[in-house]
């Protein structure tokens, strides 16, 4: 059974480009092995992410994830199950959020992860990338 699951959290110490690097490439590595494909969002201090794959495997991230020392507070705003994966030939993908960013200001003007419905998070990831904000990194 495929499920979808997004969450967020926020760093312990600053957001780098060293920090990102090493989880991205940890997350490309791990995930293809897993079949587990997603997308990562990173800014203004918070990390959002979707990832999918099967239930089982899924779970078994989220929870090392949770159990990560570079992240705090970290909530699940959204899981649910799939017939198919959206992000599927992604195994982990990269999106810039920044409230700064006149683009998502305009459609997400009040946007907080913290406070935003599950469906309302995953809507401003698909915007951000329909409207083909920077996605790095490749699978």
């Amino acid at each position: 059974m495929l499920i979808q699951l997004l969450y967020v959290s926020q760093p312990v110490g600053p957001i780098t480009t060293t920090v990102t690097s090493t989880i991205l490439e940890a997350s490309i590595k791990n995930n293809k092995f897993q079949d587990v494909t997603g997308v990562l969002c990173q800014g203004d201090g918070i990390y959002m992410q979707v990832l999918e794959g099967e239930r089982s495997k899924v779970n078994d991230l989220y929870s090392v994830i949770r159990s990560d020392p570079r992240h705090k507070n970290v909530e699940l705003l959204l899981i649910e199950d799939i017939v198919q994966k959206k992000y599927k030939e992604w195994s982990m993908k990269l999106v810039h959020l920044s409230k700064n960013d006149p683009m998502v200001h305009m459609h997400h003007p009040e946007f907080d992860p913290y406070s935003a419905t599950g469906k309302d998070a995953m809507k401003l990831i698909e915007d951000l990338i329909a409207m083909g904000k920077p996605i790095l990194s490749n699978s």
